[in-house]
């Protein structure tokens, strides 16, 4: 018994020392400006990062809108409703479940993603801003004036 007492603190003491001497001593700077590059990165190529008319929501803009088409109407943080009342129904629409739908207690939206898509238009994102609800948030623009409206 006195065997015990000794040798299981021993083996502890052991491997506590292992683990501390397997740290990595040599640590990577991090740019000063790393946070700004990993945001302006952040976009699709030839896309740009907007926030919506009362800045709560980021979302993206991939193309330039013709200055008379249905998506030049549109803007960031929209609901569904709003857009098919402004420029009418999609020719197709698509939804899945985004990762954050399977991490528990999760609450705070991001959970499923509504696409719709238009002929000759190109492509819309809605995202939900509440775990609660269906997607009711404008996140991302694709124009695409070849788009055929059907979904990929």
């Amino acid at each position: 018994m006195h065997c015990n007492k000794t040798f299981i603190p021993a083996v502890c003491l052991t491997l506590l020392i292992g683990c501390a001497s397997q740290q990595k001593t040599d640590t990577a700077q991090v740019p000063a400006n790393a946070a700004s590059a990993s945001a302006s990165t952040a976009a699709t190529p030839n896309g740009r990062l907007v926030k919506s008319k009362d800045g709560t929501i980021e979302g993206e803009i991939v193309g330039k809108p013709a200055p008379k088409s249905k998506f030049a109407k549109l803007q960031i943080g929209m609901s569904p409703e709003e857009v098919v009342n402004l420029i009418g129904n999609p020719d197709a629409t698509d939804s899945h479940i985004t990762g954050k739908g399977f991490i528990p207690f999760h609450f705070s939206g991001d959970t499923q993603r509504l696409e719709t898509f238009y002929k000759h238009e190109g492509q819309l994102t809605f995202y939900n801003t509440n775990n609660f609800i269906s997607p009711n948030a404008l996140i991302k623009i694709e124009v695409n004036p070849k788009a055929t409206g059907i979904s990929k």
